[in-house]
């Protein structure tokens, strides 16, 4: 099916970064942050996708229909069967790029959004198609879902596809993402480390840091240390992320409820009082010879949006 999209129709999407895990999640919780990417996307004459990319990945990532943020687009427009215009898409990125903030989930979110917003008039989709969508090209959802809905999210599969559920973090939550300046982690790396069975022990820790974390995150922040313990993944990754494990012990040796961002190499760092965040990036800035950079962040409750921007004939 090919719809008549004005040629010209340009549409601008915002998308946040985000961090999954939170510690004892694994592949469950997530939550956007105040950090994003930009993209517009503008149909022009022709056919095919050209990418423009500033920022974040410029000159690094691909400028065609092979980019992440096109291949994510003509999905969405496979998804509906329509045949996508020619397209010119401009990325303007400030997510780190393999730092464990979502970047590909970003990506992937972003072009989902453009194709709404193209297709606005036309087709339509609702929140739970958004998230399908979006977690056919991912695999999992629990960077899609913070990333599209804003917020703390759980996310789960069922045999009809994904599912969220959208929660507030309370006030007295504070947030500090330690990046690394230099090092990089592969998701598929990070998850080959981990052993295919896990004690029944480790299994039933885990089920309670992470009913716990939920508690803690909407209702008490002070139980946040011991919410973030986990034993299914950090550990099996320490190895491959050796600077990142020694900020994580020595931040929780502090009393800091610190994990690993996603696959990492990232850490999170989750305050119970805005005051802490002062005395954790020190710690940050310090580690490593000044090699780590501490970014104070807070929760993105929008999630992802997309505007048409008006053109000159409106």
């Amino acid at each position: 099916m090919t719809h008549a999209i004005p040629l010209g129709r340009s549409v601008e999407v915002s998308v946040p970064a985000t961090t999954a895990n939170l510690g004892p999640g694994f592949d469950t919780l997530g939550m956007a942050l105040t950090m994003g990417d930009r993209l517009s996307a503008t149909v022009v004459e022709g056919t095919g996708i050209t990418v423009e990319v500033h920022g974040v990945g410029e000159g690094e990532v691909p400028t065609d229909e092979t980019n992440l943020i096109a291949k994510s687009l003509l999905h969405a427009f496979a998804a509906k069967g329509v045949t996508a215009p020619g397209l010119h898409l401009v990325a303007h990125n400030t997510i780190p790029h393999g730092r464990g903030l979502g970047s590909s989930g970003a990506a992937i979110v972003a072009g989902v959004m453009a194709a709404k917003g193209l297709l606005e008039g036309f087709e339509s989709f609702d929140a739970s198609e958004l998230l399908a969508i979006a977690t056919e090209m991912e695999g999992h959802p629990d960077n899609i879902a913070p990333s599209l809905f804003g917020g703390l999210t759980i996310a789960w599969m069922t045999d009809q596809g994904p599912k969220h559920k959208k929660l507030s973090v309370h006030r007295g939550v504070s947030l500090v993402v330690a990046v690394p300046q230099e090092a990089s982690m592969s998701t598929q790396l990070a998850r080959s480390l981990q052993p295919d069975t896990v004690p029944h022990q480790d299994a039933i820790f885990n089920l309670s840091r992470s009913a716990l974390l939920i508690a803690a995150l909407i209702q008490s922040p002070e139980l946040l240390f011991e919410a973030t313990e986990d034993k299914l993944h950090q550990t099996y990754r320490a190895s491959a992320m050796q600077d990142t494990d020694d900020l994580l012990q020595k931040l929780r040796k502090q009393g800091f409820a610190a994990v690993v961002s996603g696959a990492g190499p990232s850490v999170l760092i989750l305050c119970s009082d805005p005051s802490q965040r002062a005395e954790v990036a020190s710690i940050v800035e310090s580690h490593g010879g000044g090699s780590w950079a501490s970014h104070m962040l807070t929760v993105d409750e929008r999630g992802a949006t997309v505007e048409e921007v008006p053109t000159l004939a409106d």
